[in-house]
């Protein structure tokens, strides 16, 4: 059986106080700014909780309720044309107290001037935002969404929105990189940054644009014969280039920290690579890389360069590691880690189905488990070079 607290809501009256309610409002201005601006009906009401407040109800909660009352009626004698506030009468004892019922909020701009913090200015520009948008896409399904999306862009940065969207919408040369897009003020950094909104503001599923630029692979070469001969040390390779390099390698090593692959110990046949961080990228389509026997991939102990490393074999590279594993971790750990380089911590994530040998895996499983007590991370650097270029045996 359910026994009720006799006490409960005593020190909870259930009248909102004014700051309760402007928050409340302040809330549903958050909330629904931008489909107002572009047309739809601003809800007027919000309802104070006074409603099931009377007789013994009210006479239980009436020294809190007291204050609030006098609270309101202060309020509302300064809140200006716009604002209503709607009072009940409740029965307390033998007589009829007035108590605040409904705070009507007559509009958006009534909202924005008694909640002030940049409303009014914020409500102006979006309505501004909202006739430019009517202007140029006049059937756009969710104008609204577009002013949410591009909320804190300045003035600048909405206006080529709204060009380069127009540009792509209409018809228009195919072939182009972001680069030769005639949009005045557009480039390829700036489009990386706003295609997404750009994109939905144009329609297309797509921009369809030409890559930029190719990729690039920074390569050293390590192999003593080629170097002592005048052989130059570092390369690129260009992808749609002719893909050709100094001698054809016996391994290749890729490495994610670009010092270490630069000052990497001479390696009979060996080409060092720098890895961009993040996956496999270009080195996968390299021709000399698929040939090479043996390709070994090293980065950071962290779960990160785990999933790198994993990502690598997904790209049909038979990469093997080197300290990687949890017999690395544990030779190493005294230089372990526990934040980023910007210092935020590092914590625990899920761990993924991904290829691993079984040593990496514990490692991996290890460093993603909340009850993990070590380091989160050792950094590839902090291994000297001459320990990894002795560790480094080439495969006949």
């Amino acid at each position: 059986m359910d026994h009720a607290d006799p006490r409960r809501g005593r020190d909870r009256p259930g009248v909102k106080a004014p700051a309760d309610a402007l928050a409340e409002l302040a809330r549903r201005l958050e909330k629904t700014w931008s489909q107002v601006v572009t047309g739809a009906a601003w809800a007027t009401d919000i309802r104070l909780g006074s409603s099931g407040l009377t007789g013994q109800r009210l006479a239980e909660v009436w020294d809190q309720v007291h204050p609030v009352r006098t609270a309101w009626l202060h309020w509302a004698e300064s809140s200006g044309p716009g604002v209503d506030l709607e009072w009940r009468d409740a029965r307390l004892h033998r007589s009829e107290q007035p108590l605040p019922s409904v705070l009507r909020v007559a509009d958006i701009d009534t909202a924005a001037r008694l909640l002030q913090d940049g409303w009014p200015a914020r409500l102006a520009q979006g309505r501004s935002r909202a006739t430019r948008l009517a202007d140029d896409f006049p059937h756009h399904p969710d104008p609204a969404g577009i002013l949410r999306a591009t909320r804190e862009l300045s003035d600048v940065n909405f206006d080529l929105v709204v060009r380069a969207a127009r540009w792509f919408a209409d018809p228009h040369p195919a072939g182009l990189t972001a680069r030769q897009v005639p949009v005045e003020g557009m480039g390829t950094k700036w489009l990386g940054h706003h295609g997404g909104v750009v994109r939905r503001l144009a329609g297309p599923a797509s921009l369809d644009l030409e890559p930029g630029r190719p990729s690039r692979v920074h390569l050293t070469y390590l192999d003593p014969t080629h170097l002592d001969s005048g052989g130059r040390r570092h390369d690129v390779a260009t992808m749609g280039d002719v893909d050709v390099v100094a001698y054809q390698p016996r391994l290749v090593l890729i490495s994610e920290n670009r010092d270490t692959a630069q000052q990497f110990p001479r390696v009979p046949g060996g080409i060092a690579i720098e890895g961009d961080g993040n996956g496999p990228g270009a080195i996968p389509s390299l021709g000399w890389v698929r040939a090479c026997p043996d390709v070994v991939y090293w980065g950071d102990m962290d779960a990160k360069g785990l999933e790198i490393l994993a990502s690598f074999r997904a790209a049909g590279l038979p990469v093997r590691s080197m300290f990687m594993d949890m017999t690395a971790y544990r030779r190493w750990q005294r230089f372990g880690v526990d934040h980023n380089h910007n210092d935020t911590p590092l914590g625990p994530r899920p761990a993924r189905a991904i290829d691993l040998e079984p040593g990496e895996r514990e490692l991996y499983e290890a460093l993603c488990s909340p009850e993990w007590p070590g380091h989160r991370r050792i950094e590839q650097e902090r291994i000297p070079l001459d320990v990894a270029g002795q560790a480094l045996d080439v495969r006949d």
